[in-house]
């Protein structure tokens, strides 16, 4: 049976998608809105646009201006074991490592949270929200007192350990809340079988929730490999310290900077973060995996 109207319906929904169809205050109205978004992006691009031009400019300098001969003297002179190598390889051993502690002990202290019903849960919930709010430099004082009286300092697994203390409350509370998704039907169901409270954790729990714990590992992970402060501040053999500590050897006396040096290393820092995205994204795949966990 077909309605009255019909083909007039069918152009008007098609003018609509195309765009035909708006009114023309609306359309004026989308006017400042595109260009606000244009100068946002353009605040992104145009430092993206200098690390490219000056890392293949042999003398580049602090304008972004596109190079008169394009050379790749700028990665030829930080591909060195002592300027990007060993630092990259510190990154990797602080970040991978701040984000695995962090994410077992958050795993551990959201499950609690997240199954069993307790009157203490929401204070505790509201003090680790509370516990993000401290930055790490306001207690690096009495950190570094710490680490200089149990004879820390200078140690990357000592460092490690901070840094995933410092990650933990926000990490807490993402585990938690993707915890919250998987239905605990599933996990009655391993108990019935026979399985114990870690096992079924394991084996149910942690396969359906991996897409949130690559999110909170890719969050620790990115926030380690960019801190500056911590790793200034408690490493202090040029040997251990990470590429966001090493990146100051561009930075020379009197205000000598030596900028294409400085693009291509940063082009080459971001890449190692640019790949676990890649590949978190293709192993955790696009949403949870409790399409036909339940029936009924």
């Amino acid at each position: 049976m077909t309605t009255a109207g019909g083909p007039e319906l069918d152009e008007t929904s098609r003018r609509v998608r195309h765009g035909q169809g708006e009114r023309p205050g609306r359309r004026r109205g989308r006017g400042p809105a595109d260009a606000a978004l244009l100068l946002i992006g353009a605040c992104f691009v145009l430092p993206l646009l200098w690390l490219v031009f000056g890392s293949l400019d042999a003398e580049a300098g602090y304008q972004t201006r596109l190079p008169a001969s394009a050379s790749l003297a700028n990665f030829t002179a930080v591909l060195t074991p002592e300027l990007l190598l060993r630092p990259l390889w510190n990154s990797f051993l602080l970040s991978a490592g701040t984000a695995s502690v962090t994410l077992v002990a958050a795993v551990l202290a959201a499950y609690p949270l997240s199954r069993f019903e307790s009157r203490f849960n929401r204070p505790f919930m509201y003090s680790i929200l509370c516990g993000t709010c401290l930055p790490a430099t306001a207690i690096m004082v009495p950190v570094y007192g710490l680490f200089v009286q149990l004879r820390l300092l200078d140690s990357q697994p000592a460092t490690v350990l901070f840094m995933a203390a410092t990650a933990l409350p926000m990490a807490i509370w993402m585990t938690k809340n993707f915890m919250d998704a998987v239905p605990v039907s599933l996990e009655e169901a391993a108990w019935v079988d026979g399985a114990s409270g870690l096992t079924a954790l394991r084996a149910v729990v942690l396969p359906l929730m991996r897409q949130g714990l690559g999110v909170v590992f890719i969050f620790v992970f990115i926030q380690t490999w960019g801190n500056f402060f911590v790793p200034f501040i408690l490493l202090l053999s040029p040997s251990k310290q990470p590429a966001s500590v090493s990146i100051f050897s561009f930075f020379g006396q009197h205000g000598a900077i030596a900028y294409g040096q400085l693009a291509a290393f940063s082009i080459l820092y971001s890449v190692p973060v640019l790949v676990l995205y890649v590949l978190v994204a293709r192993g955790a795949g696009g949403s949870f995996a409790l399409s036909g966990a339940m029936k009924g």
